[in-house]
C-alpha cells in the first residue's frame, strides 16, 4: 500500500486545516473514519460546516469537534460517528441542541488537544507527531 506520512509539528503552528473548493456532501454517510499513527496523545477532529447556527454577520464558519486517540507507533483505524461531533464556538462546546449539515462541509482540521479528552491520553503543550495514512467518509 503506498502510503503518504503527513507529520505536524509546533514549528509550523500545528495542522493545517484542509479547505475545500466548494462544499462536500456527507449527507449519505454516517462516519468519518481515518488511519493514523501518533504519539499516544488526544487531538481534535474538526469538521467546518457552512455558516448557518452563527448570526447573519459572521463570517465566520461553523464548527464540529470530536476527541481521538492516535496511538503510539503503530497505525490505528478511528472511526467517528458524524453525530458524535459537538458544535463548538472557538474551542468551547456549544450548550445547545444543534445538527450539523453533512451536506455543506467546508474543511476539516487535526490539532493537538489543550486538555480533557480521552482518559489516560497526553494533553497539553509539546512535541508531538502525528501520521495520517487516509481519511474517508463510510455508511455503517
Amino acid at each position: 500500500m503506498n502510503s503518504r506520512y503527513i507529520f505536524c509539528s509546533t514549528d509550523n503552528n500545528g495542522c493545517q486545516i484542509i479547505q475545500f473548493d466548494g462544499f462536500i456532501d456527507l449527507d449519505a454517510y454516517d462516519t468519518i473514519a481515518m488511519r493514523l499513527r501518533g504519539d499516544g496523545r488526544c487531538y481534535i477532529s474538526t469538521i467546518y460546516t457552512e455558516n448557518w447556527v452563527n448570526s447573519p454577520g459572521q463570517q465566520e464558519d461553523n464548527s464540529w469537534q470530536a476527541f481521538i486517540l492516535a496511538p503510539k507507533d503503530t497505525w490505528h483505524i478511528a472511526k467517528i460517528p458524524l453525530d458524535r461531533y459537538l458544535p463548538t464556538w472557538r474551542g468551547n462546546v456549544i450548550d445547545a441542541k444543534l445538527e450539523m449539515n453533512p451536506s455543506r462541509i467546508v474543511g476539516m482540521s487535526l490539532s493537538v488537544n489543550a486538555e480533557g479528552g480521552v482518559p489516560g491520553a497526553r494533553t497539553g503543550p509539546g512535541d508531538f507527531k502525528l501520521g495520517i495514512d487516509w481519511i474517508k467518509a463510510l455508511r455503517t
